[in-house]
């Protein structure tokens, strides 16, 4: 063999080595994957996610249908750990929404199933699972408490009967007195030919002053 046909060789060689790297050397090919069975190709186990949500979101909760009637009712598919009905602070009104919460999470997912759209009271029902993260830490807070609504007709009714002194009087008869003298105006200038009354029992006698002889 001459000498051109040695070098052509090793050329030959040098290319071949190019094109077909040793699968240990670290600058490998991606061309060339490991066999099955390696453990970079294991991939990790990944666990079920489990549900934890154990709060329901209750809508479109009838009249009529208020929390005792729901503890009742909801208690046939498991222990009922607390619920609220959101209500009217000040007429103690339900707005016809609420929360419930169970101890376990299955019967809650088992009731969101189960309870919505179901027909009650001519409504149905929107239930859903409020996830943990979205549930509010105020959510439970005062959710035993029985409201009871303010009777705003007894405090003004209190309001208007209460005993006055001369100068709370005196006030009170310049509004009325403003608040007249504004309706005559309109009156007047709407045109119309009018005589209001006048207000009777206006004026309060001043208190007398007694003199006691100096003796």
């Amino acid at each position: 063999m001459g000498a051109k046909a040695r070098k052509a060789s090793k050329k030959a060689v040098k290319k071949a080595s190019f094109q077909f790297p040793n699968s240990d050397s670290k600058t490998a090919s991606a061309d060339f994957l490991p066999l099955e069975g390696d453990p970079s190709l294991e991939l990790p186990e990944t666990k079920p996610l489990q549900n934890k949500a154990t709060v329901l979101y209750i809508g479109r909760i009838p009249h009529g249908f208020y929390e005792k009637e729901m503890e009742a009712y909801f208690k046939q598919f498991g222990a009922i750990k607390r619920l609220r009905i959101a209500r009217n602070k000040k007429t103690g009104k339900s707005k016809h929404y609420g929360f419930i919460e169970f101890d376990n999470p299955q019967v809650a997912e088992v009731v969101a199933d189960c309870m919505h759209n179901y027909l009650l009271f001519e409504h149905l029902l929107q239930v859903h699972i409020v996830p943990p993260d979205h549930v509010n830490p105020k959510l439970w807070r005062g959710f035993n408490y029985k409201y009871k609504p303010v009777d705003y007709v007894q405090i003004e009714r209190k309001k208007h009967n209460k005993v006055r002194t001369l100068e709370e009087h005196k006030k009170l008869v310049e509004k009325i007195l403003k608040r007249d003298a504004r309706r005559r105006k309109r009156i007047e200038t709407a045109g119309i030919d009018y005589e209001c009354p006048e207000i009777v029992g206006i004026v309060q006698p001043a208190p007398k002053k007694i003199k006691f002889d100096e003796e």
